[in-house]
Protein backbone atom coordinates (compact mmCIF):
# COMPACT_ATOMS: atom_id res chain seq x y z
CA UNK A 1 0.00 0.00 0.00
CA UNK A 2 3.13 2.34 -0.34
CA UNK A 3 1.61 3.74 -3.45
CA UNK A 4 -1.48 4.38 -2.13
CA UNK A 5 -0.12 6.18 0.76
CA UNK A 6 2.04 8.18 -1.19
CA UNK A 7 -0.91 9.16 -3.83
CA UNK A 8 -3.01 10.17 -0.45
CA UNK A 9 -0.16 12.66 0.90
CA UNK A 10 -0.49 14.07 -2.65
CA UNK A 11 -4.86 15.09 -2.52
CA UNK A 12 -5.19 18.19 -0.10
CA UNK A 13 -8.51 16.81 1.16
CA UNK A 14 -7.16 13.63 2.04
CA UNK A 15 -5.63 12.93 5.17
CA UNK A 16 -3.65 9.37 5.68
CA UNK A 17 -5.09 8.19 9.77
CA UNK A 18 -2.79 5.05 9.27
CA UNK A 19 -2.01 1.86 7.62
CA UNK A 20 -2.46 -1.99 8.12
CA UNK A 21 -1.23 -4.69 6.79
CA UNK A 22 -3.66 -7.04 7.41
CA UNK A 23 -7.07 -7.20 9.04
CA UNK A 24 -6.23 -7.39 12.77
CA UNK A 25 -4.30 -3.63 12.04
CA UNK A 26 -7.59 -2.60 9.97
CA UNK A 27 -9.66 -3.35 12.66
CA UNK A 28 -7.58 -1.51 15.23
CA UNK A 29 -7.77 1.72 13.41
CA UNK A 30 -11.57 1.83 12.26
CA UNK A 31 -12.13 1.32 16.19
CA UNK A 32 -10.84 4.82 16.15
CA UNK A 33 -13.99 5.59 15.00
CA UNK A 34 -12.73 8.55 12.79
CA UNK A 35 -11.96 6.68 9.20
CA UNK A 36 -14.20 7.75 6.90
CA UNK A 37 -12.44 5.90 3.97
CA UNK A 38 -10.72 3.21 3.84
CA UNK A 39 -8.67 1.86 0.73
CA UNK A 40 -8.21 -1.85 1.19
CA UNK A 41 -6.44 -4.63 -0.76
CA UNK A 42 -8.85 -8.15 -1.38
CA UNK A 43 -5.54 -10.29 -1.38
CA UNK A 44 -4.77 -9.81 2.60
CA UNK A 45 -3.10 -12.45 5.12
CA UNK A 46 -5.30 -14.25 6.88
CA UNK A 47 -9.05 -12.71 6.60
CA UNK A 48 -9.11 -11.28 3.00
CA UNK A 49 -9.91 -7.56 2.09
CA UNK A 50 -13.64 -8.59 0.97
CA UNK A 51 -14.39 -11.06 4.12
CA UNK A 52 -13.51 -7.86 6.26
CA UNK A 53 -15.61 -5.45 4.81
CA UNK A 54 -18.20 -7.75 4.76
CA UNK A 55 -18.37 -8.31 8.68
CA UNK A 56 -18.25 -4.74 9.43
CA UNK A 57 -21.46 -3.56 11.17
CA UNK A 58 -20.23 0.52 10.22
CA UNK A 59 -18.79 0.26 7.48
CA UNK A 60 -16.32 3.91 6.32
CA UNK A 61 -16.71 4.04 2.36
CA UNK A 62 -14.57 1.74 0.78
CA UNK A 63 -12.15 1.31 -2.60
CA UNK A 64 -11.00 -1.79 -3.36
CA UNK A 65 -7.55 -2.54 -4.80
CA UNK A 66 -6.50 -5.52 -6.27
CA UNK A 67 -4.60 -7.25 -9.08
CA UNK A 68 -7.80 -9.40 -9.93
CA UNK A 69 -10.55 -7.91 -12.08
CA UNK A 70 -12.91 -10.56 -11.44
CA UNK A 71 -13.81 -9.41 -7.90
CA UNK A 72 -15.44 -6.13 -8.77
CA UNK A 73 -18.98 -7.42 -8.94
CA UNK A 74 -18.79 -8.42 -6.13
CA UNK A 75 -16.89 -5.20 -4.54
CA UNK A 76 -19.52 -3.16 -5.75
CA UNK A 77 -22.16 -5.69 -4.02
CA UNK A 78 -20.86 -4.71 -0.81
CA UNK A 79 -21.16 -0.90 -1.99
CA UNK A 80 -17.88 -0.08 -2.23
CA UNK A 81 -17.74 3.02 -4.17
CA UNK A 82 -14.67 2.56 -6.80
CA UNK A 83 -12.66 -0.99 -7.41
CA UNK A 84 -8.82 -0.43 -8.72
CA UNK A 85 -6.97 -2.70 -10.29
CA UNK A 86 -3.61 -2.88 -10.11
CA UNK A 87 -0.81 -1.02 -11.08
CA UNK A 88 -3.27 1.85 -10.02
CA UNK A 89 -2.35 5.20 -11.83
CA UNK A 90 -2.94 8.29 -10.21
CA UNK A 91 -5.47 9.42 -12.57
CA UNK A 92 -7.70 6.74 -11.45
CA UNK A 93 -6.74 6.83 -7.77
CA UNK A 94 -7.64 10.33 -7.68
CA UNK A 95 -10.98 9.91 -9.31
CA UNK A 96 -12.08 7.46 -6.83
CA UNK A 97 -11.13 9.61 -3.98
CA UNK A 98 -13.53 12.35 -5.60
CA UNK A 99 -16.41 9.83 -6.27
CA UNK A 100 -15.96 9.55 -1.91
CA UNK A 101 -15.56 13.50 -1.56
CA UNK A 102 -18.47 14.48 -3.37
CA UNK A 103 -20.83 11.94 -1.52
CA UNK A 104 -19.54 13.21 1.71
CA UNK A 105 -20.13 16.46 0.58
CA UNK A 106 -23.80 15.35 -0.38
CA UNK A 107 -24.54 13.94 2.87
CA UNK A 108 -23.66 16.80 4.86
CA UNK A 109 -25.40 19.56 2.70
CA UNK A 110 -28.16 17.01 3.17
CA UNK A 111 -27.42 16.69 6.73
CA UNK A 112 -27.67 20.83 7.09
CA UNK A 113 -30.93 20.98 5.14
CA UNK A 114 -32.98 18.76 7.83
CA UNK A 115 -31.19 19.76 10.99
CA UNK A 116 -32.53 20.38 14.03
CA UNK A 117 -29.70 22.92 15.42
CA UNK A 118 -30.81 25.84 14.11
CA UNK A 119 -32.77 26.57 17.58
CA UNK A 120 -29.08 27.42 19.22
CA UNK A 121 -29.51 24.01 21.20
CA UNK A 122 -28.91 20.81 21.09
CA UNK A 123 -30.54 17.84 23.02
CA UNK A 124 -27.33 14.90 23.81
CA UNK A 125 -27.91 11.68 25.80
CA UNK A 126 -25.51 11.02 28.58
CA UNK A 127 -25.55 8.71 31.20
CA UNK A 128 -29.19 7.53 30.60
CA UNK A 129 -30.43 11.36 30.25
CA UNK A 130 -31.34 14.09 27.95
CA UNK A 131 -29.28 17.39 28.25
CA UNK A 132 -29.72 20.73 26.69
CA UNK A 133 -27.06 22.42 25.71
CA UNK A 134 -26.53 25.63 24.15
CA UNK A 135 -24.49 26.04 21.35
CA UNK A 136 -23.16 29.15 22.19
CA UNK A 137 -21.98 27.49 25.14
CA UNK A 138 -19.64 24.91 23.51
CA UNK A 139 -16.05 24.99 23.58
CA UNK A 140 -14.90 22.45 21.58
CA UNK A 141 -16.00 18.71 20.71
CA UNK A 142 -13.30 15.89 21.16
CA UNK A 143 -13.50 12.46 19.38
CA UNK A 144 -13.41 10.07 21.89
CA UNK A 145 -13.67 6.62 19.98
CA UNK A 146 -17.15 5.90 19.23
CA UNK A 147 -17.66 8.86 21.25
CA UNK A 148 -17.14 12.54 21.51
CA UNK A 149 -16.46 14.72 24.38
CA UNK A 150 -18.36 17.95 24.27
CA UNK A 151 -16.60 20.88 26.16
CA UNK A 152 -18.33 23.69 27.68
CA UNK A 153 -17.44 26.92 28.78
CA UNK A 154 -19.40 27.09 32.11
CA UNK A 155 -19.68 23.64 32.93
CA UNK A 156 -17.88 19.79 33.00
CA UNK A 157 -17.52 18.19 29.28
CA UNK A 158 -20.18 15.90 28.12
CA UNK A 159 -19.74 12.62 27.00
CA UNK A 160 -22.64 11.07 24.24
CA UNK A 161 -22.20 8.21 21.88
CA UNK A 162 -22.19 9.76 18.51
CA UNK A 163 -19.56 10.08 15.85
CA UNK A 164 -17.58 13.33 15.35
CA UNK A 165 -18.46 13.30 11.75
CA UNK A 166 -22.38 13.31 12.48
CA UNK A 167 -21.55 16.22 14.90
CA UNK A 168 -19.76 18.19 11.92
CA UNK A 169 -22.42 16.73 9.34
CA UNK A 170 -25.95 18.45 11.72
CA UNK A 171 -24.00 21.70 13.51
CA UNK A 172 -24.07 24.91 11.47
CA UNK A 173 -20.83 25.25 9.44
CA UNK A 174 -21.20 29.05 10.34
CA UNK A 175 -20.35 28.13 13.39
CA UNK A 176 -18.56 25.57 14.06
CA UNK A 177 -15.60 23.87 12.02
CA UNK A 178 -13.74 20.64 12.03
CA UNK A 179 -10.03 21.41 11.88
CA UNK A 180 -8.33 17.74 13.03
CA UNK A 181 -9.76 14.77 12.58
CA UNK A 182 -10.54 14.48 16.32
CA UNK A 183 -11.96 17.99 17.13
CA UNK A 184 -14.60 20.56 16.01
CA UNK A 185 -14.32 23.86 17.53
CA UNK A 186 -16.49 26.64 17.86
CA UNK A 187 -15.63 29.23 16.18
CA UNK A 188 -16.85 32.29 18.26
CA UNK A 189 -14.34 31.00 21.41
CA UNK A 190 -11.22 31.07 18.86
CA UNK A 191 -9.29 33.92 20.64
CA UNK A 192 -5.92 33.17 20.05
CA UNK A 193 -4.12 31.01 17.05
CA UNK A 194 -0.14 30.12 17.36
CA UNK A 195 1.39 27.81 14.79
CA UNK A 196 -1.35 25.96 13.64
CA UNK A 197 -2.90 25.44 17.07
CA UNK A 198 -5.65 27.13 18.59
CA UNK A 199 -4.78 28.25 22.09
CA UNK A 200 -7.83 27.69 24.59
CA UNK A 201 -5.62 28.05 27.80
CA UNK A 202 -2.15 27.35 29.06
CA UNK A 203 -3.44 23.45 28.85
CA UNK A 204 -5.59 23.16 26.31
CA UNK A 205 -4.29 23.34 22.60
CA UNK A 206 -6.07 22.06 19.67
CA UNK A 207 -4.42 21.51 16.53
CA UNK A 208 -5.53 22.27 12.99
CA UNK A 209 -4.03 19.25 10.72
CA UNK A 210 -3.11 19.70 6.98
CA UNK A 211 -6.68 18.45 5.98
CA UNK A 212 -8.47 21.57 7.40
CA UNK A 213 -5.80 24.09 7.33
CA UNK A 214 -7.51 25.59 4.39
CA UNK A 215 -10.82 26.05 5.36
CA UNK A 216 -9.48 27.49 8.92
CA UNK A 217 -7.05 29.87 7.19
CA UNK A 218 -10.03 31.15 5.18
CA UNK A 219 -12.09 31.91 8.39
CA UNK A 220 -9.08 33.67 9.33
CA UNK A 221 -8.43 35.44 6.16
CA UNK A 222 -12.20 36.57 6.19
CA UNK A 223 -12.09 38.24 10.00
CA UNK A 224 -8.58 39.22 9.53
CA UNK A 225 -7.64 43.12 10.18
Amino acid sequence: MIKVASYIQRIPYLELAGEGRNAAEAMNLLDTGTIDLMFIDISMPGISGMELVKSLVRKPHVVFTTAFSEFAVEGFEVNAVDYLVKPISFDNFLRAAGKVKSILELSSRQAKENSGFSSGHIFVKSAYKLLRIELNEIKYIESQHEYVLIHLKNSPPVLTQVSLKSMEEQLPATLFMRVHRSFIVNLEMVTLVDRNRIVFDEKTYIPVSNQYKENFQHFIGRNFV
